[in-house]
């Protein structure tokens, strides 16, 4: 199992005392896809970066376990978790323009990233940075090795970001809303050569999104998470017979093509879904 997650609960001190911001969540994960989906604020990102230790010194992290491949991510020192980071587990974030050094040439930073793992030469890294580029489906991988990131479309951002994370061959993969900034046609390619990449490498992956029916395309299980909490985890081919009302009126937001409706529903929250 390379994801164990049991009661976990994160909070931020205030001024006016302590907030709760993810309130008992538990999730398992090996070498599949699970997908985890909800409104923004329901605690999704923080679940994911509680799990490679990237949250601010100030954050209160408890839980009865919280592990990567059974090592303890909670006492994990920071040497411990250099080599889970970047080398055993990949984080996309959502935009490329703010995780890519504008200074450097996108071939030196895939290469920087793959010699801090692996070693090697320049030589080497910089003839690795060109076949990660190719692995991700860019053309003409030596010309976008020798451009800057404002060069390139948000596309072939999201790509580059994708094979910096490949390249010391991770175990996990957790791609967070990789595809927001994108429109929905490259969108589409984006998340097919994430599943083609996954399957090929036999990793795990861990998809933080809000589209509903795009995680149920591309992930095997589900789980659906409110105000900090799981309501309900499924198989993903079973999410449009969903049980949960919270599930269930998410669904129902969502607008369609061949049902055409003047307005969409409101979701309606009950407070006994906290209890």
């Amino acid at each position: 199992m390379l994801v164990e997650i049991d009661n976990l609960r994160i909070g931020f001190k205030t001024r006016t005392g302590f907030a709760p911001a993810v309130k008992g969540v538990s999730l398992r994960l090996g070498a599949e896809k699970l997908g985890i989906v909800g409104e923004s604020g329901s605690g999704k990102s923080l679940t994911a970066r509680a799990l490679m230790k990237l949250l601010p010194r100030q954050t209160r992290i408890e839980a009865d376990r919280l592990a990567f491949d059974g090592i303890d991510i909670l006492s994990a020192s920071e040497k411990q978790m250099r080599t889970i980071r970047g080398k055993r587990a990949g984080f996309i974030l959502q935009d490329p323009k703010y995780s890519l050094n504008p200074v450097k040439t996108i071939g030196n930073q895939v290469a920087e990233a793959w010699r801090t793992h692996k070693g090697g030469s320049r030589r080497e890294a910089a003839d690795a940075a060109a076949n990660l580029l190719e692995q991700v489906k860019i053309r003409n991988p030596k010309a976008v090795a020798a451009s800057y990131p404002h060069e390139v479309s948000g596309g072939m951002g999201q790509r580059v970001m994708i094979a910096m994370m490949l390249a010391p061959d991770p175990e996990l993969l957790i791609a967070d809303e990789p595809t927001s900034a994108l429109d929905a046609t490259v969108q589409a390619e984006i998340l097919r050569l994430i599943e083609e990449l996954v399957s090929e490498r036999s990793m795990g992956l861990l998809l933080i999104s809000h589209d509903l029916p795009l995680v149920s395309h591309f992930c095997d299980r589900v789980a659906v998470m409110y105000s900090g909490r799981v309501m309900e985890e499924l198989k993903a081919s079973e999410l449009l017979s969903a049980a949960h009302p919270y599930t269930r009126g998410l669904l129902n937001c969502i607008p369609s093509l061949t049902h055409l409706r003047e307005r969409l529903p409101i979701l309606e929250r009950d407070p006994e879904w906290l209890k």
